[in-house]
């Protein structure tokens, strides 16, 4: 049978590109996990004898999501076993402004590390029912298991994630203004300025994963996380001095975030969650190298639904 040419099948593979990254990072939470997955999404697409592909979109959508499922089981126990909290690898978003505001919750840090408390099923679920909108049918047929089997994945983890998930109440222009006079009271170690943003039960999640020291357990109380960062212009962190770190206010999963680095490399991210008065809720503050590739890069992901 004849194939269809080589560069057609590459055209047509990028065209879903973007759509299969954005499905791979939901279910993963790793940029790097999730490019392996669409790397051998496309190995498997260029292989295969695409002549009985009725709908490419479909069908690679299906191919990436069950190899990010096949992923995230065989990466369940090294996050279980991980030193300190595991946060998701934070990835430098952009594109279309009504489509972010659209998407931007469903890939915040702080729905993905919801996320990863539901299994890998119900994740992998969750995401192609909730966030992509695929029928039951499709999703059975995505993750090799029954009908019957995805529904009842489909509705524990809906409510495992409305009993969890963050509520988004601030609007984004009033998110990016806190973010803009943290990130000024923090470069300027404003201890009062700081805790006039914190909600007085504010959590900071350090995720160093034993490369770098941060700390092991969550850091609670506006005053306790004030001292954190209102310290960072004071002390050598990460074995920068402060003299030689700088701090840039990007869009980091779907919402503003702050980049640290130092004359090398990206030394930390720094994610929020607000409340419905624009309160800092929590922080999640990723540190471990491994998980900084992403956002050192510089490449801006467009992680949409579309």
């Amino acid at each position: 049978m004849t194939r269809p040419p080589a560069d057609l099948t590459e055209h047509v593979f990028h065209q879903h590109r973007n759509l299969l990254f954005s499905v791979a990072y939901r279910v993963l939470g790793t940029a790097a996990d999730a490019e392996d997955a669409v790397q051998d999404a496309w190995l498997k697409w260029s292989a295969a004898d695409r002549s009985q592909v009725a709908d490419p979109k479909a069908y690679l959508t299906r191919i990436v999501s069950n190899l990010a499922l096949e992923r995230l089981r065989s990466t369940r126990h090294k996050r279980e076993t991980y030193v300190g909290p595991w946060l998701p690898e934070p990835i430098l978003t952009g594109g279309d402004a009504a489509e972010a505001a659209v998407d931007a919750e469903s890939v915040s840090m702080a729905m993905l590390v919801v996320l990863e408390t539901l299994s890998p099923l119900e994740r992998a679920v969750f995401v192609l029912k909730e966030v992509f909108d695929f029928s039951h049918a499709e999703i059975a047929e995505a993750v090799e298991r029954s009908e019957a089997a995805v529904r009842q994945a489909a509705h524990r983890a809906r409510e495992h994630v409305r009993a969890r998930r963050p509520r988004f109440a601030a609007d984004r222009s009033t998110q990016r203004g806190v973010t803009e006079q943290f990130f000024a009271a923090a470069t300027g170690g404003d201890l009062n300025a700081l805790m006039e943003l914190l909600s007085p039960d504010v959590t900071l999640w350090t995720d160093g994963g034993g490369k770098v020291r941060q700390a092991l357990r969550p850091v609670v109380g506006a005053e306790t996380v004030a001292a954190w960062f209102a310290a960072l212009g004071t002390v050598t962190y990460q074995g920068v001095e402060p003299a030689e770190m700088t701090a840039e206010l990007v869009e980091l999963n779907g919402g503003p975030g702050l980049v640290f680095r130092g004359p090398d490399r990206v030394i930390a991210t720094v994610t929020f969650d607000f409340d419905t008065h624009g309160r800092i809720t929590a922080l999640h503050n990723v540190a471990n190298p491994d998980k900084l590739r992403a956002v050192t890069e510089g490449t801006a992901h467009r992680v949409g639904t579309r």
